[in-house]
């Protein structure tokens, strides 16, 4: 078939068998283009306008396959709400790393094209609105400068899925850096295979952190700098209110991206306890307590790599134990500079943790909702909706614009710095499911002006409005689902 600029140069492959399977996607009855990111294939370096949209259909659902895909399905394993269990793409196609103009490299994933040696007794098939709800969400979280996979594509197959009931079955197209995971790195270590574990490490080495490549320590190296992208990473999920909802070690990307959008959610009324996965029984991965499982996670990463940290086993556990202790100091350190940038603060107070911890709780005693009230702040004039209007919150407003009197830079350039951290929309929750079910009834229009919304989040244009506000009592919701 037409290329349409497709420049595969498959590294992943050369790995040892051990990690990875090659098979083709399972090939569909129907397939029917829904939807393409003609923007993102842009920046990809390929032009999807010269296939018709039966040819698409056919290319993202593996009808067809562009020259060059060589599909392998990857094994990996994880720590599954602290269990471990050993994994792989049960419904994935990794369908090869394409090289973009600007020498980027990312990987070409097909999600819900069929069951390979992982899938666990799945169907390796998907439904049409989860894969919808990934390609909202990741596009929203690209709009809201947070590092995250891509979607550029959603097809339907023509078949139906059964989960609790029958469902429209769907394959996404997704874009990563890599599928390069925490739970990769468990998978290997299970082989007690010192040089499989090397090969994966200078693998992933030479693909995202080349500047440690001659390191005196690549692991120990390696595992710092991971750990340095994850802090920034869940940094940006706290200052945004997303929860991803089940940060399962198969689910870290090494890279620094967020990957595997399943039962996420925004916060509406601020409230760090918040959970929406329905399997998240305990809270395990509420709001508040991503810092936590994210330095949880990066230390069963340090477990996996302890052959590689040191020889000697005490020395490589004191080795692991130094960085994965730096963690909570490091992101503590990018979540109070976060908070300032969302309160307009320059330079640092004695006073900015607990000026920060009593908005906080002020917004958790008074259900305040978390993206627009610090929006109203962000505003040159003091908010004056119904909930400010009380002593506590004038007593915490004097407290800021005294601390603002001691800005290093002028009140312009606070209240510019806080309206490009604070933004104006997110993927509500209810906006979400609103356009999914639209969808679900083949109406797109409501999928399409949300997706337009999202792509400038921190602008301020009228048609934001019926973005910006919360749900109604009988909107809200209260559960997401995986969709597997």
């Amino acid at each position: 078939m037409n290329n349409v600029g497709f420049n595969f140069n498959n590294s992943y492959a050369s790995l040892p068998e051990a990690m990875h399977t090659r098979l083709n996607p399972a090939p569909v009855k129907n397939p029917e283009l829904v939807i393409v990111n003609h923007a993102l294939a842009g920046d990809l370096g390929l032009d999807l306008f010269d296939l018709d949209p039966k040819s698409l259909a056919a290319l993202f659902a593996g009808n067809e396959l562009p020259d060059g895909a060589t599909p392998i399905a990857q094994a990996y394993a994880g720590h599954q709400f602290g269990h471990f269990t050993i994994l792989g793409d049960g419904r994935a196609h990794l369908i090869g790393e394409h090289v973009t103009p600007a020498g980027k490299r990312v990987d070409i994933q097909f999600k819900g094209s069929g069951p390979t040696p992982y899938a666990r007794r799945g169907d390796g098939r998907a439904a049409l609105g989860p894969m919808l709800r990934e390609y909202i969400i990741s596009e929203a979280m690209y709009g809201l400068g947070v590092p995250t996979t891509r979607s550029l594509a959603v097809v339907t197959t023509g078949e139906n899925v059964l989960r609790e009931t029958r469902l429209p079955g769907a394959i996404l197209t997704r874009i990563a850096a890599s599928h390069l995971r925490v739970g990769t790195f468990e998978f290997a270590a299970t082989h007690d295979n010192s040089a499989l574990l090397k090969a994966l490490l200078d693998y992933a080495v030479d693909r995202h952190y080349p500047e440690i490549k001659d390191s005196d320590n690549k692991a120990v190296d390696f595992l710092t700098a991971v750990s340095e992208r994850q802090a920034d990473l869940i940094t940006h999920w706290m200052r945004i209110g997303f929860i991803h909802g089940v940060m399962n070690t198969d689910n870290m990307s090494i890279s620094g991206e967020t990957i595997d959008y399943g039962p996420c959610a925004f916060l509406d009324i601020y409230d760090p306890k918040t959970v929406f996965s329905s399997i998240d029984h305990g809270g395990r991965y509420a709001y508040g307590n991503q810092p936590v499982i994210a330095q949880w996670n990066l230390a069963r990463l340090a477990e996996a790599l302890l052959p590689l940290l040191d020889g000697d086993t005490d020395k490589a556990v004191r080795k692991a134990e130094n960085i994965i202790g730096a963690f909570g100091t490091r992101y503590r350190e990018k979540r109070l500079a976060m908070m300032r940038a969302k309160l307009g603060l320059f330079g640092a107070a004695e006073e900015d943790e607990t000026l920060i911890s009593d908005l906080l709780t002020w917004m958790t005693q008074n259900y305040a909702d978390f993206t627009n009230s610090f929006r109203d702040l962000s505003r040159e004039n003091k908010p004056d909706a119904k909930i400010y209007r009380n002593k506590t919150f004038d007593h915490w407003s004097e407290r800021l614009e005294k601390r603002r009197s001691d800005n290093t830079e002028p009140r312009e350039a606070a209240l510019s710095l806080m309206q490009s951290v604070n933004p104006n929309v997110i993927p509500r929750n209810h906006k979400v499911e609103q356009a999914l079910k639209a969808a679900d009834a083949g109406d797109l229009q409501p999928l399409h002006d949300l997706l337009s919304v999202l792509q400038s989040p921190y602008a301020d244009k009228e048609n934001f409005t019926p973005y910006q506000t919360p749900p109604a009592p009988g909107e809200r919701v209260y559960q997401t689902f995986c969709g597997t």
